[in-house]
Order: structure tokens, then C-alpha cells, then sequence
């Protein structure tokens, strides 16, 4: 089981592409959370997960052995490993899950489906990061998800 949730931070003015949110990954080992540290590891929400759509549908696709994600303004880090029949995620509190490509997979597509339902769909539609944002959800779904 592995569970991913993305949500923008609340009070910032209007919506912007660059607004801050958290991370959260959730599974059967334990947790991690980009909420409640010292330094903040906030993130910006929707460049964040458009790189990680991007980076994780290469490395799902067979680009790699280990994928570091880093979020964009942050420290906050997962890391995903391929074994032979399941990926390991992790942070630095140690393991997180282990899940199946397609577990995986649907697990990021949900959450950034969410997210864009939530707080994309606020920001103007020629917004350059709403555009590359959708691009690279498209593209996760054709090729990470459905493969």
C-alpha cells in the first residue's frame, strides 16, 4: 500500500503557479511529510509535482535504478529504488513502502489528479506552469500509468 497526498498551503493571496504545499507519502512501512519541520520543508506545490511526474514516469519506464526526487525549494527528499518485482520508497527516516509499478503509479496519478481539480484549476489556463503541469500529468497517465 502506498498512498501520496499533495495540498497547497493555505493564505497565500491569490493562486499562483508558484504557490507553497506539502508532501505527503504514506505506506506500509511508515511516512513521510514535508508538513511540520524546522526548516520548513514546504515546497512549490505545482513545480514539485510536475518534476516529479516527470522524473518518475522515465525512472517507471526503465530510466534507472534509483531515482532521487527533490522537491523545487525545498530539502525534502524521497527516494525510489527498483528491485525486481517491486519499488522501494524512501526518506531519511528510512523506508517508507514498497509497491508495485502500477501501485505506484496510480497512487502520484491520483494525487496530482486531485490537486489539479482542487488548486490548479484556479489559475488562469494560459498560466505557463498550469500548462506544463497538465502536459506532465497527461504524459505520466500515457505513459507510466497505462503502460
Amino acid at each position: 500500500m502506498i498512498d501520496f497526498r499533495f495540498s497547497v498551503r493555505p493564505g497565500q493571496g491569490a493562486p499562483s503557479g508558484f504557490d507553497l504545499g506539502d508532501l505527503v507519502c504514506k505506506g506500509d512501512l511508515g511516512e513521510a511529510s514535508s508538513i511540520g519541520h524546522v526548516p520548513d520543508q514546504g515546497m512549490m506545490i505545482y513545480l514539485s509535482v510536475t518534476q516529479l511526474l516527470d522524473d518518475l514516469g522515465a525512472f517507471l519506464v526503465g530510466a534507472g535504478k534509483t531515482l532521487t526526487f527533490t522537491g523545487v525549494d525545498t530539502s525534502f527528499e524521497l527516494v525510489f529504488q527498483q528491485g525486481k518485482k517491486e519499488i522501494s520508497v524512501a526518506w531519511k527516516n528510512g523506508a517508507i513502502a514498497r509497491a508495485s509499478r502500477s501501485d505506484l503509479a496510480e497512487s502520484v496519478a491520483e494525487a496530482a489528479s486531485e490537486l489539479a481539480d482542487r488548486g490548479l484549476a484556479l489559475l488562469p489556463s494560459q498560466d505557463a506552469v498550469k500548462v506544463d503541469y497538465l502536459a506532465a500529468l497527461n504524459n505520466f497517465l500515457t505513459t507510466a500509468v497505462r503502460s
